[in-house]
């Protein structure tokens, strides 16, 4: 009895230690590499890559060539940085003409930081691989990959099981020593062949006292059912969310280029919010529109840009001719935003009655060079946005309406439901 206390004493220094440790942890909330390459692949990789040049340059080590204040500033509004003189943008400027970095105001130092210790765990990944440890980084990397996902509610759950076990421990241990005196005081009545035994040694009758001692049991389990809980309400929680799902889609459009940088508007090509249920895709005689004249060819050597050619081959487009063929086939996108069939939303009650913006839902989506579902559209989403919305009723038809209808029932007119929006095609078809 008397060892057993001496490890829970062993072992109580150490674990408020661990406690100290971890909640500073917790508070210092270290930049997340796994975000970073988020954000890295919806508005960096359209002009950089973290080794080698693209249409700018190689991000591997700007770390270390650059101050982190002047990245923050730089990535901001770099074309601010290269008209007031600063000689390392006025450098990157006249070494890159034809690759104008572009502002990225709606990114925070944090978002940006991110960014930046994506790019130092991809150095240090390529520096493992190289060393010859390429198989040891993996599980290393999937540790972190898991850290990054681990909930708020998972971290302040281990926490408090922490916390737990650790009173347990030292309501334990003040039983036992307890129990100690008892038994220093009744010696006299410990049978001889007990008192000498060799101690230490009969660890098959340790570990069946162990098994018999019932509150040790409970807690063990009692560990072991907190754990599994909360697992299992978190995976049970997140069925059919899918917030950050990016499919590959069969030709590389990007959003930034053309909502953010040309800033064609998003109705040009979705027009279907503004007066139907469905946004709807663009059909590819859209695109044609602009890439009858607009093929890349300048950052292509010449040449077609390769996603340009996509859409000819989907027409049967000959370019040189200007003419369509007979072989056209629709181009295969894949759905990003995907709501349950029992859940009804319309397009145009939001944008056009309401107002919302397109960036609402869909997030920063000018700066998306590939589109990924942003919001984790749940009921809960929704209806937290609804508490939070407030109702446009000046120079609204619909609610003139129903403050006209409300003076005729005041009156004992007759007031029908045609009057309150009952022809509207979207009351009975979806």
């Amino acid at each position: 009895m008397r060892n057993i206390s001496l490890v829970f004493e062993r072992f109580a220094k150490p674990l408020s230690v661990a406690l100290v440790l971890l909640f500073a942890v917790s508070s210092l909330q270290a930049q997340d590499p796994k975000a970073g390459e988020t954000i890295f692949k919806a508005n960096c990789s359209s002009c950089h890559k973290v080794f080698g040049k693209f249409l700018g340059p190689e991000l591997a080590g700007v770390n270390e060539r650059r101050e982190e204040a002047w990245l923050l500033k730089w990535v901001h509004n770099a074309p601010a940085m290269i008209a007031s003189g600063d000689p390392i943008a006025l450098e990157l400027d006249a070494q890159f003409p034809n690759a104008m970095m572009s502002s990225f105001p709606t990114l925070s130092d944090d978002d940006i930081k991110n960014v930046l210790a994506y790019i130092t765990s991809e150095e240090t990944k390529k520096a493992t691989a190289d060393a010859g440890g390429g198989g040891a980084t993996g599980p290393g990397g999937a540790a972190s990959g898991a850290s990054g996902d681990a909930s708020n509610f998972m971290i302040i759950g281990l926490v408090a099981v922490i916390i737990l076990a650790f009173a347990v421990i030292l309501v334990l241990n003040k039983v036992i020593r307890t129990l100690e005196r008892v038994i220093d005081t009744n010696k006299s009545l410990i049978p001889a062949a007990a008192a000498t035994a060799a101690p230490g040694k009969d660890y098959l009758g340790k570990l069946k006292k162990l098994a018999k001692n019932k509150k040790l049991v409970f807690f063990t389990v009692l560990l072991v059912v907190i754990f599994l809980g909360s697992a299992g309400w978190k995976t049970l929680w997140n069925v059919g969310v899918h917030e950050g799902y990016q499919p590959v889609q069969p030709i590389k459009f990007s959003h930034q280029l053309h909502a953010g940088v040309n800033q064609i508007d998003c109705q040009y090509c979705h027009g279907g919010a503004y007066k139907s249920k469905n946004a709807s895709i663009p059909s590819a005689n859209v695109c044609m529109n602009c890439h009858k004249a607009i093929t890349a060819s300048d950052k292509y050597d010449g040449e077609l840009s390769p996603e340009i050619a996509k859409i000819y081959r989907a027409l049967d487009y000959d370019p040189e001719t200007m003419e369509y063929g007979p072989n056209q086939r629709p181009i295969e996108w894949v759905r990003i935003h995907n709501l349950p069939d029992f859940a009804y939303f319309n397009h145009s009650q939001h944008v056009v009655v309401a107002g919302v913006e397109c960036q609402t839902c869909h997030g920063p989506i000018e700066t998306m060079a590939e589109v990924y579902q942003y919001s984790p559209l749940t009921m809960k989403w929704c209806i937290d946005c609804h508490k939070e919305t407030e109702v446009n009723h000046e120079d609204n038809a619909y609610y003139d309406q129903l403050i006209a209808a409300h003076e005729q029932l005041k009156k004992g007119e007759k007031v029908t439901a045609a009057m309150l929006g009952g022809l509207e095609c979207g009351k009975c078809h979806y």
